[in-house]
């Protein structure tokens, strides 16, 4: 072969090696939803090819473990549904951390059927109030040493509405973009709505956890997913969402236009994620929520809480 073609090839092999689109595995907390709208966007519209990334999301649902996958390498990146799964992490010695936080406000609620007797969080102290095993151990203490509740209020819930909607008095958790809607398409009536983020509950939400040895062995490819990210939430929820909605529905048949419509509607009336803050994150909120989560004995108060996170991919903002 001519020595000058044979030195082309080569070249052109090398280049071609050099800019090789760095492959993620992406996996989400639940199954594919309006929640997880601006990473299908991001996808959709190439952002993330053309940020040199070759990203594949990964559906989750009831029996999928993000921090376990990525503790055992079986994902790269993942979604972190709450401050309470970083740091927990940080207690068990996993070098994993959250670089961005889509969701400015944790979307958890607490509903009630429409009634004069509630109509804040003070009024619920005292009054049953139905939450799964798992929150026991999150946003429940927070409530107690915010409002003075107590064990003895805690009635078990299983995620079945019916008990809630038979009975006019009854209090339950929920997630602004699930029960309040189901209930208002099944039972006819518009639940009260309490978001504790706007009542003082200081966690951020849906973020993005990445292992420490990607964030020392490849901080440009890291950086190139936030920034993608961060422009597909700003395409999906104040552009055209419909790129993204298509691969919701691909992945989810069960998804519907109403459920994600209404959702997409709640995450932007809320101020769940706001346009000047996509995956913002700060050391005052983090050690706001470490403080109170520590203070009610979830943590150990001499941990490391800045082991949860690394702003440095959203330093920029």
């Amino acid at each position: 072969m001519n020595r000058i073609v044979l030195a082309t090839l080569l070249a052109c092999a090398t280049a071609g090696a050099a800019h090789a689109a760095t492959s993620i595995s992406f996996v989400t907390d639940w199954k594919a939803q309006a929640e997880h709208g601006g990473f299908y966007e991001a996808q959709a519209l190439g952002l993330y090819a053309k940020a040199g990334l070759d990203v594949r999301i990964v559906e989750g649902g009831p029996a999928v473990n993000v921090p376990q996958l990525l503790a055992g390498g079986a994902a790269d990146f993942g979604i972190g549904s709450n401050g309470f799964i970083p740091l927990n992490m940080v207690r068990e010695g996993v070098p994993i951390r959250a670089v961005m936080a889509v969701f400015q406000k944790d979307p958890q609620v607490l509903i009630t059927h429409p009634r004069n007797d509630v109509k804040s969080l003070v009024d619920m102290k005292g009054k049953p109030i139905m939450i799964a095993d798992e929150s026991v151990a999150a946003f429940w203490p927070w409530l107690k040493a915010r409002y003075g509740f107590s064990d003895t209020q805690i009635r078990k819930y299983t995620f079945n509405l019916a008990p809630f909607l038979v009975d006019p008095k009854a209090i339950q958790e929920g997630y602004l973009t699930s029960e309040p809607y189901t209930v208002e398409t099944t039972a006819h009536f518009a639940p009260q709505i309490f978001l504790l983020a706007d009542n003082g509950y200081p966690g951020y939400a849906n973020m993005v956890l990445v292992p420490q040895k990607w964030i020392d062995g490849n901080p440009k490819a890291v950086q190139a997913f936030v920034d993608a990210t961060r422009e597909g939430w700003r395409q999906y929820l104040f552009g055209n969402p419909a790129p993204a909605n298509a691969l919701i529905m691909r992945d989810n048949p069960e998804m519907t236009g109403g459920l994600i419509a209404q959702a997409i509607s709640k995450m932007k009336s809320y101020g769940i994620v706001t346009p000047d803050k996509i995956g913002a994150m700060t050391d005052v909120r983090w050690k706001t929520f470490f403080d109170t989560m520590s203070s009610e004995g979830l943590y150990p108060k001499g941990m490391d809480y800045r082991k949860a996170y690394d702003l440095r991919f959203v330093s920029k903002q």
